[in-house]
């Protein structure tokens, strides 16, 4: 069973500026909690036990949010505060958490790349720390895939969203071999940035993997690319060439991606996860109908 997931929150978050100056995008809040705690959350509750955060420098917010506050707790429990103690009933989740740095910026795959020496020779899953799965993280995206790794002797099964045509020159790109219509599929190539002519599906990479080790290996074999950064698409794109067994995974219409990449979808997730809230979301709902009325 797998239970390691390796989660990259060291990137500098440049196109949040200046909210992201002195504090990671991933501890940005959407709704009452911060980013990275729904993947968290979304991971343990899919089975992971062990977490091993990729850092950076300024990124050490990051570490103190899952430590056990001893103050706090005891703070709210002298003053009777006992609602606001079961929010921080994340802090005992049995979870072991692990720390190391990416000291140079040299993208998504070196990341990854950086966990070698803790993962070792395990299959473990990838979860990217700034792109929150489904609404306040009800998802078992990760449960599935690494349920489909197993079952189909796989090498690597990554996550996908449909997204609109005009969208693929976003992200990374599936091409299917043969039909790519039911939630499962098996994978003939990825295609980083395509333009709409060149697409050869809709089915965008969402930002959950689950990799045998075999991917360090292809790591140290890819080349850098643009800035001299290695890509984890331009690693599982070797891995595809030399025969490796891929595994596309659909997300489900419930499962949509909140990707806190940049402001508009920041705003849209916060927007969306606030009107949703159990508490204050029905009038936060008539709040912003009165001011698009007006």
């Amino acid at each position: 069973m797998i239970n390691i997931a390796l989660v990259p929150v060291a990137g500098w978050g440049t196109r949040l500026l200046p909210a992201t100056k002195s504090q990671p995008k991933e501890m940005l809040p959407v709704g009452r909690k911060p980013v990275v705690q729904y993947v968290v959350e979304e991971l343990v509750q899919s089975g992971i036990r062990r977490l091993l955060f990729i850092t950076g420098q300024g990124k050490t917010s990051i570490e103190n949010h899952f430590d056990i506050d001893a103050p706090l707790i005891s703070f709210l429990r002298e003053t009777g505060r006992e609602e606001q103690l079961q929010e921080l009933q994340f802090e005992r989740e049995d979870v072991e958490y692990f720390y190391t740095r990416q000291r140079r910026q040299l993208g998504l795959g070196h990341a990854v790349l950086c966990g070698r020496a803790m993962i070792g020779e395990q299959p473990f899953v990838v979860a990217l720390g700034d792109s929150i799965i489904g609404m306040h993280a009800q998802s078992d995206i990760v449960s599935r895939m690494t349920a489909i790794f197993e079952s189909e002797k796989a090498d690597v099964v990554v996550a996908f969203e449909e997204v609109p045509p005009h969208e693929v020159v976003h992200y990374g790109i599936a091409k299917p071999k043969g039909s790519a219509d039911g939630d499962l599929f098996e994978l003939a190539d990825l295609i980083e940035k395509p333009s709409v002519s060149e697409a050869p599906s809709r089915l965008a990479v969402a930002a959950r993997y689950v990799f045998s080790p075999v991917i360090f290996d292809a790591l140290t074999q890819t080349k850098p690319g643009k800035g001299g950064e290695i890509q984890l698409t331009d690693a599982i794109r070797l891995l595809l060439q030399r025969g490796h067994k891929g595994i596309g995974v659909r997300l489900t219409e419930q499962e949509r991606r909140f990707d806190i990449g940049n402001f508009e979808s920041y705003f849209q997730a916060f927007f969306d996860f606030a009107l949703n809230d159990p508490q204050y979301g029905a009038a936060l709902r008539e709040h912003a109908k009165k001011i698009l009325d007006s």
